[in-house]
């Protein structure tokens, strides 16, 4: 059975959470403040953290950052803010998702389940080693690790996802539409900033001049590739 953590000081919305997701087969903890969220999510195994943004003691962005330096595991932002400020900090300090409040409880089990799914696919094979070797760029699929110039670059789980699927599809163009589509699992109408905001983060991680990318190629109008 999964096990997911929900971070939520409203007690009403926090069970609400928890009884669908229960509903469709997953193992559910609640922890109502910040500090114990993050003592929980360090010390025990979970494969999901659904995330408030505001929260008593340690608010949503430091706790965040604190599981992104140790743990990589997927992690769902959820706020009540709506000013894109708000989503472009949360996803640059790691977060691979971001809801705003009010949404329904349906669409967040939809959002959990796609996050479990591609996070499982992607790190559960082990038959055989998954390398991308390209221009000193070293991708390893299996230890999810990435290499430039045998110094290893610390990647989220979502930048990592976008980066090796960009890899392992080379010279071909994918729009922001199609990239939220097949790594997040869901209708990214309205949402395609998500990706903007990865394919930055990420040129400024492996590219030695992220305005003049070597890797990750704008296609003005069309979307993105990642060049051979």
């Amino acid at each position: 059975m999964k096990k997911i953590l929900i971070v939520e000081d409203e007690r009403l919305i926090a069970e609400l959470q928890r009884d669908y997701l229960e509903m469709s087969g997953y193992g559910v903890e609640i922890a109502d403040n910040g500090e114990v969220g993050l003592e929980l999510a360090l010390q025990e195994d979970f494969d999901l953290v659904i995330l408030d943004l505001m929260l008593p003691k340690k608010n949503g962005f430091d706790i965040c950052r604190e599981l992104r330096a140790k743990k990589d595991i997927p992690i769902l932002m959820v706020t009540a803010k709506k000013e894109d400020i708000d989503m472009i900090r949360g996803l640059g300090l790691g977060a691979d998702d971001y809801m705003t409040k009010p949404f329904k409880p349906a669409e967040l089990v939809a959002r959990a389940k796609a996050h479990l799914t591609r996070y499982e696919r992607l790190v559960g094979s082990k038959e055989r080693r998954n390398e991308v070797r390209i221009r000193g760029l070293l991708i390893d699929a299996d230890a999810r690790r990435v290499f430039k110039n045998k110094q290893e670059i610390v990647l989220t789980t979502k930048e990592f996802d976008l980066l090796y699927f960009l890899a392992t599809h080379p010279n071909r163009v994918f729009s922001k539409d199609q990239l939220f589509e097949l790594l997040w699992g869901f209708d990214a109408t309205g949402d395609t900033q998500t990706v903007t905001v990865h394919i930055r983060k990420l040129r400024e991680k492996i590219e030695a001049t992220p305005a003049d990318p070597q890797w990750i190629e704008t296609v003005w109008g069309a979307g993105y590739r990642f060049k051979l």
